[in-house]
């Protein structure tokens, strides 16, 4: 652990780990499994290494050992036995809890670490799916709820899309399916959340598809001058924040006029900015899909 001093509240814990705060006091009062500072109101406060404990418990208890048990422990047994678990139970849950903790230190050698630890087993996909993607979903609950900062996600953003573009530069040589179809990648006017949109380019590469990356922030009409390269284009793009979701019908309206129309282009959409639209009629050739399983999957 580096010297970065950080300090949590009890509803900070509450959502690093995913145990109430209800729960976390009853623990505390039974078993003596933390001892909180606090403050001259009395208010409880954490280190991170009650936050590290904390974790380590969680992960015991939801592999089956219960909170008696683990409190006959040492606090030198607890990492121990959690490793042991971890060999051989569902490891995702350790890594994910691994991650947090890198996060919440700006600690790039254990992120480093339990990466590799991962990548012994398991594909750099399942990895994306099971542990980076439901990790990212929980970071951006924490960053909502002021639990971690900015800095915080941005530090776990940029460390897993340089583990994106790591496995994209593998499959940069090799040559695409003869006749694919070119697929454009890029994301709408003032969207910078790529790292859906990255993962998909690496999944279309590792399947031989001809793929252009484009990336954040790209005007759609600035996208005509590729009409001149290629044809039988499909067109892919993620919304996470953008565009507003009022605006979303008139964005794939006129995305269509300018791009798809008489021609046998396709665009196809994806993202969270999309779950929460009813009854929206699309133009032909154009299809939301509900996730990037699904996209690779109908290809």
């Amino acid at each position: 652990m580096n010297n970065i001093q950080v300090n949590f509240s009890i509803k900070d814990l509450e959502n690093l780990t995913g145990i109430k705060a209800h729960t976390i006091r009853i623990w505390e009062k039974r078993y003596n499994l933390l001892a909180p500072d606090r403050t001259d109101t009395n208010i409880r406060t954490y280190s991170i290494t009650s936050l590290q404990k904390l974790l380590n418990i969680s992960f015991l208890n939801n592999n089956g050992y219960k909170v008696s048990k683990i409190a006959k422990l040492t606090d030198e047994e607890i990492p121990v036995k959690v490793r042991e678990i971890a060999s051989r139970a569902k490891v995702e849950d350790h890594a994910i809890n691994a991650f947090k903790m890198a996060m919440i230190n700006f600690d790039q050698v254990l992120f480093y670490n339990t990466y590799n630890n991962l990548i012994e087993n398991k594909t750099f996909s399942d990895i994306f799916y099971t542990v980076f993607r439901p990790l990212l979903t929980e970071i951006g609950l924490l960053w909502q709820t002021n639990t971690i900062t900015p800095a915080h996600e941005h530090f776990l953003s940029v460390h897993i899309k340089q583990k994106i573009l790591l496995n994209i530069e593998r499959l940069q040589s090799l040559e695409p399916k003869p006749d694919s179809k070119t697929y454009i990648l890029f994301l709408p006017d003032n969207e910078i959340h790529d790292i859906g949109l990255l993962f998909i380019n690496y999944q279309l590469r590792s399947k031989g598809f001809h793929t252009i990356f484009l990336g954040e922030s790209v005007p759609a009409e600035s996208l005509k001058s590729v009409l001149e390269f290629f044809t039988n284009i499909t067109f892919i793009t993620y919304f996470t924040v953008n565009p507003e979701i009022e605006k979303i019908p008139s964005y794939i309206d006129d995305f269509s006029n300018l791009l798809l129309k008489n021609t046998s282009n396709e665009l196809f959409l994806l993202g969270p900015r999309l779950n929460n639209l009813t009854n929206l009629k699309l133009p032909e050739n154009t299809v939301i899909y509900k996730s990037i399983e699904d996209l690779i999957h109908n290809l």
